[in-house]
């Protein structure tokens, strides 16, 4: 009875924390589930399952958000939100076996409550996350109670819903070296590092089979140009930890080579498994970083940085507090959680602070601009154009705020700029085609249609553009 007071006070907390994520609208890449014609379409159950399309648990359940509820991002944050509850109360089963009640209530509560978690329940697209951690934790609590090849199986759902969780055979062969020993647990656990080599060598191919994706060969970076500046989002990480503020969707990275960051990671890890040789602490900060390093070290992403990417870790990381008087700094990070849910809740308070965060990265400023009227739009993209005079994007964004204020003329210029900045980029010409059409240059529009459509067949304003001058569209193969 109490440990059901104890995990029902847990999920109380949480649901205060980020409850505030159900009157949340659309975020960033939420949208590409709507734009994705597997996820809206009645066969897309199985589809899903294709073999370049990554993830397919976690977009099966896109797909039955949408079939149940449209575009209504009430469902799509009340079953983040559920899942986080659910990871929640798992965690608090398994760490109750391995300390003490009142610790495992503390460390439970640090990953129920701290901020840090903010993105990965209020962002709908960090489903994937939410999903391959409580699966991995189902995981992990079978491990504890000896069930271990019910273990592997998890484990197996867990890297169906995202591959990110490739490290947890590591992370439970630390767990075996800090509690048993038993050679028997050999076996479960090697099946579990072929799992990871089988799902890491398919999200490797995916990654550079499919166009857009912004990983491996596609995220700009080398695997070494990447390890080299991870160091340092390790550091913000574990910053983000200890002080939680400064928080931002899109944090400011430096892209140059940081390897004095790496020594003072090692150092940390260094220290931590000379505990972990004498005592269970080192096991937690050990875990954590082991499960970190899937994101932070050379598979390369075009985002260097992401908060959700510490939520599995934070499972780990959160056994280092777990003393009772720690429970005193739960209300504090409740606190810090309705606020930054709070900033979750709409694009313009969500990209004001990242703008604020980062002045001068050009992202935040083009998706502030976005969530904002055009009046108000227009001197965000003027001051993102001075920084980047040369980025496309920003000139594709101002030509649409002309466009939309109604200055077809000038949205022509700023289109035509974009194009020249990139020649073959098919969204480009499809901005151009609109403009032309706003202007009823349509043998000119329709010729920019075309090469668009040619470029990318299932771009989806160039075919409703197109569709509308009676052009004949191409084929469209989503392998989004």
């Amino acid at each position: 009875m109490i440990a059901l007071r104890d995990k029902s006070v847990l999920v109380f907390a949480a649901l205060i924390a980020f409850g505030g994520c159900l009157f949340a609208g659309f975020q960033f890449d939420d949208y590409s589930i709507f734009s994705d014609t597997v996820l809206t379409s009645a066969p897309g159950w199985w589809q899903v399952w294709e073999p370049l399309r990554t993830r397919p648990l976690t977009y099966f359940s896109f797909w039955l958000n949408y079939q149940l509820g449209g575009q209504n991002p009430v469902g799509y944050h009340a079953v983040n939100l559920a899942l986080h509850l659910a990871c929640v109360w798992v965690l608090f089963d398994v760490l109750k076996k391995m300390m003490p009640v009142k610790a495992a209530f503390v460390a439970a509560g640090i990953f129920a409550v701290h901020p840090i978690q903010t993105e990965a329940v209020a962002y709908v697209f960090a489903r994937g996350t939410l999903l391959a951690t409580l699966f991995c934790l189902v995981s992990w609590r079978e491990w504890v109670a000896g069930r271990h090849w019910r273990a592997v199986a998890w484990f197996g759902v867990a890297l169906l819903a995202k591959e990110e969780c490739v490290a947890f055979p590591v992370f439970l062969f630390l767990l075996y070296l800090s509690i048993s020993r038993n050679v028997r647990e050999l076996k479960p656990i090697g099946a579990m590092f072929l799992l990871s080599i089988a799902a890491g060598l398919r999200v490797l191919w995916a990654g550079n089979a499919t166009a857009g994706s912004g990983a491996g060969m596609q995220s700009g970076f080398t695997p070494l140009q990447y390890l080299s500046i991870q160091g340092g989002v390790i550091l913000r990480y574990l910053r983000l930890l200890i002080l939680p503020w400064g928080f931002t969707a899109d944090p400011d990275i430096p892209t140059q080579a940081n390897w004095w960051a790496w020594i003072l990671v090692l150092a940390i890890a260094i220290a931590a498994l000379w505990r972990f040789l004498r005592a269970r602490t080192g096991f937690w900060i050990l875990g954590g970083l082991v499960l970190l390093l899937p994101s932070s070290s050379i598979f390369a992403a075009s985002d260097l940085a992401a908060d959700r990417r510490m939520y599995l870790p934070m499972a780990a990381f959160a056994g280092v507090a777990a003393w009772d008087r720690a429970k005193f700094i739960l209300p504090v990070l409740v606190l810090l959680s309705i606020l930054q849910t709070h900033v979750w809740e709409t694009g313009e308070r969500l990209w004001t602070q990242a703008v604020e965060r980062a002045p001068n990265k050009i992202r935040p400023k083009i998706q502030l601009a976005r969530a904002v009227d055009a009046q108000r739009a227009l001197p965000i993209l003027l001051e993102a154009k001075n920084i980047a005079p040369d980025s496309p994007v920003v000139a594709s964004e101002l030509g649409r705020v002309y466009a939309m204020s109604g200055h077809p003329e000038k949205a022509l210029a700023e289109f035509g700029r974009a194009l020249a900045l990139a020649p073959n980029n098919a969204q480009a010409l499809s901005n151009r085609g609109a403009a032309l059409q706003l202007m009823n240059q349509t043998d000119a529009a329709r010729q920019d249609f075309e090469r668009a459509l040619l470029l990318d067949p299932c771009l989806v304003e160039a075919r409703r553009n197109g569709a509308q001058l009676g052009l004949s569209l191409p084929v469209c193969i989503s392998t989004h």
